[in-house]
């Protein structure tokens, strides 16, 4: 997982490419855990479920999807801030 500041807002991205459900949005709960409340996490992942899975993700811990972008070739681009 790569990190960068941008101002005060970290955001560290997580390349979830040719990971499959549920692993995405597992590896997600475990960078979860090192990011502080108004970081943003990136995610780009080429699962089939990915989007769906992000979505529900992000409703079951309270964390609001920024947005979602498909990238081509089943690529998804996604911004999560907590």
């Amino acid at each position: 997982m790569e990190t960068f500041k941008e101002g005060t807002v970290s955001i560290a991205i997580l390349d979830a490419k040719g990971l499959k459900c549920p692993q995405p949005t597992i590896q997600m709960t475990i960078k979860a855990l090192k990011l502080k409340q108004g970081d943003v996490l990136e995610v780009i992942a080429d699962c089939s479920t990915f989007e769906n899975d992000v979505k529900n993700w992000c409703r079951r811990n309270k964390k609001t999807l920024l947005w979602i972008n498909d990238e081509g070739n089943s690529i998804r681009r996604c911004q999560v801030q907590f």
